[in-house]
């Protein structure tokens, strides 16, 4: 369910708390709409940290790009306020096509990452980074768990492959030169990231 608010006294009171929470960082603005995002619970934040920190090992401290655990990204310089998304690790490689704005990157990411938490419409923001010229991103889901890969195809993201426990697919992320797929686990499912030219593996 989705609640539109018009009254202004509302409206401020709603966004004080919500920086009284530091929830603000994670709200969105899709084309002039504010988007208050749920807040993700410890292991939301556990796989980001995982991730970002596979990344930033393999692409950042590498010298290949830079890696960001949330970030503004938006399709405008001026005015980015009134449309742009916070992805959940975002990676911007030396000689691609975004460009840093110092508050906010715009345009093509190069890889992203996208972890679904309740009541979050992250598949309705695939159309958006398609928009932009995203290479790749990367979604997982936990209820059920499940990763999908997509990937550029003329100014869409296409799904271009899916991994879940009872279907394990290797996903292989070009940009990046990692790939992912789901193993079971004791208390969760466990994701597995390898780097395929070193031998490098890593599960969180």
């Amino acid at each position: 369910m989705a609640i539109m608010v018009l009254e202004p006294d509302v409206e401020e009171r709603l966004l004080a708390e919500r920086r009284a929470c530091d929830g603000e960082q994670y709200d969105e603005v899709w084309e002039g709409v504010y988007i208050m995002t749920p807040l993700p619970n410890n292991e939301h934040q556990e796989l980001v940290f995982e991730i970002a920190s596979v990344l930033g090992e393999t692409v950042g401290r590498a010298g290949f790009g830079r890696v960001f655990p949330g970030v503004n990204l938006s399709d405008c310089g001026d005015g980015w306020r009134q449309n742009y998304r916070e992805p959940d690790v975002a990676v911007f490689l030396r000689d691609g096509k975004a460009i840093n704005r110092g508050t906010h990157w715009q345009g093509a990411a190069d890889f992203l990452v996208e972890i679904i938490s309740p009541g979050e419409r992250t598949h309705d923001k695939i159309p958006f980074y398609g928009r932009i010229g995203v290479v790749e991103l990367l979604v997982i889901d936990r209820d059920p768990w499940t990763i999908e890969l997509y990937r550029q195809q003329d100014g869409q993201m296409a799904k271009v492959g899916q991994a879940t426990l009872d279907a394990p697919d290797v996903l292989e992320c070009r940009s990046v030169g990692l790939t992912f797929q789901l193993l079971p686990g004791e208390q969760r499912p466990r994701i597995k990231a390898t780097h395929p030219e070193t031998g490098r593996q890593w599960q969180f």
